[in-house]
């Protein structure tokens, strides 16, 4: 008998699109020739290799580390307050926090004490990751946020009614202001605990050379896995004057993929239109969906015969690949876009190097070397005196991935 796993690999190993490709001497895993910037601290590897494993080339640039708080730092203190009077509700926010608090209960040897003050309380979690490690440490969540929001747990808490009772908070990395001035507005005694905090990296020149590659767009996509994340990328923008330039970049040839709702929320507030957000909030679930909204991307052309497709930084001419240039790939992604109409010099001088001023030379020495990747299809590329270039060609719709 053939297990449902080798079937659904099977499957896709003579897929169309994967068959079609095969024919043409393509590698086809599904991200080859994207390149993807990831921000994340923990479980960067993991997400490379995730991405790697379906073709991406990988850049990490780690704008934040994770800290457990020690003793020190308050979560000692309000470990000993809750267990010396126990709350009536605890409030979970994160995997890591759970399994951090619990943790550093043990290292004091309080663990058995913390315990025995929660069982009589009710807990709620924000998402299925602090769900999860919830009932692995015994503690089964009474209700859990359905769209995995904290506003979501605070306005259950407050619409039941917390007026005299003891919240314990766990928090998510920085303070959640919001979320303990709610609850206390409605009457709750809010015990915050605080198990992690996010500092800027020790060395934070591989997080500067990210968010440069991004404003330039010489990678195709950035991952995010927290809030923070976003805002600390986009604070990194700022050092340098360049938020804006950045958004423009996550409008436009980059895109954004964040693991969650409260991650894409972060996002959006900072002016990113159309974020990736997979359903379910898992890892994996952003590669794949990453994956999908990439292939969507990709351009198809028929060029005198010629048969064009735009992959990442791939140029396929009659299925020979030929890697781009950054400057290249935008300049031809644009006219491919626009083709078979005309674009002006001074829309491609911006698409291809934003934020620099203009050069007559340097434009018309990438348009040279693009047109020598072209091969036989060089003549397609047309210039336009005093307006501009267009690329002659119809696009078709391309066979899409049915494995992202």
């Amino acid at each position: 008998m053939v297990s449902a796993a080798a079937g659904r690999v099977r499957a896709l190993a003579t897929s169309p699109k994967r068959e079609h490709d095969k024919a043409r001497g393509i590698d086809a895993r599904p991200l080859e020739g994207f390149v993807v910037g990831v921000t994340a601290d923990r479980r960067s590897g993991e997400q490379a290799q995730l991405l790697e494993r379906r073709g991406a080339t990988v850049v990490i640039g780690s704008v934040l580390r994770t800290l457990p708080l020690g003793p020190e730092e308050g979560l000692r203190a309000a470990t000993e307050t809750l267990i010396e009077r126990p709350p009536d509700e605890v409030v979970t926010s994160t995997g890591i926090g759970v399994r951090g608090w619990f943790s550093a209960a043990e290292s004091w040897g309080r663990d058995e004490a913390l315990f025995d003050a929660l069982r009589a309380a009710r807990f709620l979690a924000r998402g299925p990751k602090a769900a999860a490690a919830l009932q692995t440490a015994g503690f089964d969540p009474a209700w859990r946020a359905p769209g995995e929001r904290m506003a979501e747990v605070v306005d259950h808490l407050v619409t039941e009614g917390v007026a005299g009772r003891r919240v314990a908070l766990q928090l998510a990395g920085d303070s959640d202001s919001a979320a303990t001035e709610a609850l206390r507005g409605a009457g709750a005694d809010v015990v915050e605990v605080p198990v992690y905090r996010w500092i800027r990296p020790d060395d934070d020149r591989p997080a500067l050379r990210l968010v440069d590659a991004a404003c330039r767009g010489a990678v195709h996509a950035v991952t995010f896995t927290t809030a923070p994340a976003v805002d600390a990328f986009f604070e990194f923008a700022r050092e340098s004057a360049r938020s804006d330039l950045l958004v423009q970049a996550l409008n436009g040839p980059v895109t954004a993929a964040c693991v969650g709702p409260v991650c894409a929320d972060a996002a959006r507030a900072l002016g990113v239109s159309e974020p990736v957000e997979p359903r379910p909030a898992r890892l994996g679930s952003m590669v794949r969906a990453l994956a999908e909204r990439l292939d969507a991307r990709r351009i198809e052309l028929v060029v005198a015969g010629h048969v064009l497709e735009l992959r990442g930084s791939l140029l396929l001419v009659d299925g020979r690949s030929r890697r781009l240039g950054d400057s290249e790939r935008l300049l031809v992604e644009t006219l491919a876009r626009a083709a078979p109409a005309v674009v002006d010099h001074p829309r491609l001088q911006r698409v291809a190097w934003p934020g620099v001023p203009p050069d007559a030379h340097r434009l018309e020495a990438a348009i040279a070397r693009l047109r020598r990747h072209l091969g036989a299809a060089a003549d397609s590329l047309r210039t336009v005196r005093r307006r501009g270039y267009r690329l002659e060609a119809t696009v078709r719709e391309p066979h899409r991935a049915s494995d992202s």
